[in-house]
């Protein structure tokens, strides 16, 4: 006869008041596995289960279910296996135990079959990745879809230049990759960040866009790293290529970097054009408020950026013509979140009024 989950446990437990409902359960699930009885697992990750999904199996036996603030745990079990669903928003992870490999695949084919809750395909949402590491969980991807303009929609919001630049990246396919690395640098709210939507919708075809939302951390833990540069998600073709967006890494790429931030900038490096690199179809994004003066030499070497584009406000005329007035633009132009703020009549202080009697342009 099969042991109940709290007397399989080959070792004693220890519990204190910093342990959680939650955290017992996990420990449970563990005790057959532990023991031998049930030595064979399976696991998956599901970023959006549908509304009223138990996943559990037909005939599936709950022996314990907990609830915290930020996640629930039920334990249930069936004849040689054992199953721990552990639930977090829209979100979970399944695991099965059971006396054969077979049989736990079964069990959680069962549980898991036609609970992803996958939304209506829409023309203007692309689905984006995102990165980072959970305290519970470890390095963890869940996935979102975002809306981004097509290019001709948003081109205007861009000067000349920068509009000519991007004309050429938005075209880019797999054949055309002749670096590793995407530098987008400019002041803050020129349309850095908008500009790489508008990029993951027009490269959707052959490049899956990862956001990591921790990049401080990416390349001061090689586990982590290794996680997102080396693994690859199961059915992912081998063909596809990864864009990892690191937004804002002043610190990491400045001229001072390889003294500030030790092997992190060595690691950045490696994964554009070094060994961590080879073999993999994966490209780098990074956004950045610095001056091209100020980057470390090595970023911007010639044959290491595929682009490398500085985004800057847009000229008066430009701006006249995209805001369709004159009246409230300064002479040196705008920012691109200047001209909504000015569109949405929320002025922002640095753009003076007409009644000032003021030229001094948008920087006071």
């Amino acid at each position: 006869m099969t042991a109940t989950p709290e007397h399989a446990l080959p070792i004693r437990l220890n519990v204190d008041d910093s342990d959680s409902p939650s955290d017992v359960v996990d420990a449970l699930f563990l005790g057959r596995f532990a023991a031998g009885e049930q030595p064979f697992s399976h696991s998956s990750t599901i970023d959006r289960v549908k509304p009223g999904a138990t996943l559990l199996p037909p005939g599936a036996r709950v022996l314990r279910a907990a609830r915290d603030d930020d996640r629930s745990a039920t334990l249930a079990e069936g004849d040689g296996w054992t199953l721990l669903v552990s639930r977090w928003n829209r979100g979970a992870d399944i695991t099965v135990t059971a006396v054969s490999s077979e049989l736990a695949e079964h069990v959680h084919r069962q549980a898991t079959d036609g609970v992803q809750d996958e939304p209506e395909p829409q023309p203007e949402n692309v689905t984006m990745g995102f990165w980072y590491v959970s305290p519970r969980r470890g390095p963890h991807r869940t996935t979102r879809q975002i809306s981004a303009g097509t290019w001709d929609e948003v081109r205007p919001n861009y000067t000349a230049p920068v509009a000519k630049a991007m004309d050429r990246l938005m075209k880019v396919t797999p054949d055309d990759i002749a670096g590793r690395l995407l530098l987008l640098h400019g002041p803050p709210g020129t349309g850095k960040t908008s500009a790489l939507r508008t990029l993951a919708r027009s490269w959707r075809d052959w490049c899956q866009v990862d956001c990591v939302l921790d990049p401080e951390r990416l390349f001061n833990d090689v586990g982590y790293l290794m996680d997102i540069a080396i693994g690859e998600d199961e059915g992912t073709a081998k063909e596809r290529w990864r864009l990892l967006l690191l937004e804002d890494c002043d610190e990491l790429i400045r001229g001072e970097a390889r003294h500030a931030a030790g092997q992190a900038l060595s690691r950045l490096l490696n994964l554009t054009d070094g060994l961590l690199g080879q073999g993999r179809n994966v490209l780098v994004g990074v956004t950045t408020n610095e001056d091209l003066e100020r980057l470390h030499p090595a970023v911007v070497r010639p044959g290491r950026c595929l682009a490398r584009i500085e985004v800057g406000p847009l000229t008066r005329d430009e701006a006249v013509s995209w805001l369709g007035t004159e009246e409230e633009v300064g002479r040196e132009g705008a920012t691109l979140a200047e001209l909504y703020a000015l569109r949405r009549g929320t002025v922002p202080a640095s753009v003076p009024s007409q009644h000032d009697g003021a030229d001094a342009g948008l920087y006071l």
